[in-house]
């Protein structure tokens, strides 16, 4: 009984220390001003490709979830951007909210501890809000490209 209590707990802390506060859910414009202001950094997930076509964000750090050398390659380049703080405020955007999650995750998980997630992304989403670009916030050419 007790060893059965013992690995649930285990299990149950080891779940709680992934979770990255998920529901740390911003709306595009308050990521906008909190970019702008210097408060919290926001980083691009998407694509090369994507960065090419709608520009990103003003002010946002281009650091795809598709790292070459995966994940790892991911949070290492997010490391170095916030100097290796892990409690740096980071807001996160992608698309349409699936990516920047899941790049939420994978931060959480390397022990980054202020994340925040635009999950109406870019686009938008029914579910969110109708996106960076139709909210006509700013947005840069790529720099990265």
């Amino acid at each position: 009984m007790i060893r059965i209590l013992s690995v649930s707990l285990v299990l149950l802390l080891s779940a709680a220390s992934m979770v990255w506060a998920g529901e740390n859910v911003v709306a595009a414009p308050s990521a906008n001003l909190a970019a702008q202001a210097g408060t919290r950094i926001l980083i691009d997930v998407r694509h090369v490709t994507e960065w090419r076509q709608t520009g990103v964000p003003a002010g946002a750090k281009e650091i795809s979830i598709h790292d070459r050398d995966g994940p790892a390659g991911f949070v290492a380049k997010v490391t170095k951007v916030v100097g290796g703080n892990m409690k740096a405020p980071i807001s996160l955007i992608c698309a349409r909210g699936v990516r920047s999650s899941k790049a939420a995750d994978i931060l959480a998980a390397a022990g980054f501890r202020n994340i925040s997630d635009v999950r109406e992304g870019m686009l938008g989403n029914q579910k969110d809000g109708p996106g960076w670009l139709k909210r006509r916030l700013p947005v840069q050419p790529c720099k990265n490209c």
